[in-house]
């Protein structure tokens, strides 16, 4: 199928509420369009350099979400028209995030990342360490970052049962944090997790979100 039906297809299937977001990474300008004139709006990028030059040309309409690992000394070129930011890994990321929110007077939307997975290369908080990392009062002091929830990846494995597990426990604990931390805001409400060997899962864990690249656009391509 081409990009445009997959957009369509995928439009389709998932349930009222969940968001899709186009991994649009390493794709040129026209597959993205052609995933745009297919209604997509949401698409997700993981390298600054790429993002930036999409950016620049493609619709301005365009929601774009970060969704790798970002450095820090990367934020100040995303900060002034990113719409998310998925992967916030650290005290150290959230306080430069302020910073840059603070310097452009926006508040930034952006979702705590989780180490949910077996695998030791996954970033993301331990939920064990973020709860004695921050309070109630730390998180206020962000007053230029929107929490709008969560995310995480499972262990790429074809083990159901591993799988539902780690989703599972990110869906308890987003629960626990919007009930304790962020009982009041409103804009803690995304639950992102679910790629496209494992969104079905995610979805029946509660996910409202997710990041769905080759099942759209084909096979990754890598440049040399």
């Amino acid at each position: 199928m081409s990009i445009a039906q997959n957009i369509t297809k995928f439009n389709q299937v998932l349930p009222q509420g969940v968001k899709l977001v186009a991994v649009s990474k390493t794709k040129s300008n026209e597959d993205i369009m052609e995933a745009y004139q297919a209604g997509q709006r949401i698409f997700g990028e993981n390298k600054v350099q790429e993002l930036l030059q999409k950016w620049e040309t493609l619709p301005k309409d365009i929601e774009w979400h970060f969704i790798g690992h970002l450095q820090s000394n990367k934020v100040k070129y995303l900060a002034p028209f990113i719409s998310m930011i998925h992967a916030v890994d650290s005290v150290k990321l959230l306080n430069v995030i302020q910073a840059e929110g603070q310097r452009l007077n926006r508040k930034i939307p952006c979702l705590l990342q989780f180490h949910i997975a077996e695998e030791e290369s996954k970033f993301g908080f331990e939920p064990a360490a973020f709860n004695q990392l921050i309070s109630t009062d730390d998180v206020a002091i962000f007053d230029h970052i929107r929490f709008s929830g969560v995310m995480g990846m499972a262990t790429f494995t074809d083990d159901v049962e591993i799988v539902n597990r780690e989703f599972s426990d990110l869906s308890q604990l987003y629960g626990k944090l919007k009930s304790t931390y962020f009982s009041e805001d409103a804009n803690f409400m995304e639950l992102s997790m679910g790629m496209s060997h494992d969104y079905q899962q995610a979805i029946q864990n509660g996910s409202t979100m997710v990041r769905i690249g080759s099942s759209i656009f084909g096979d990754r391509n890598y440049t040399p």
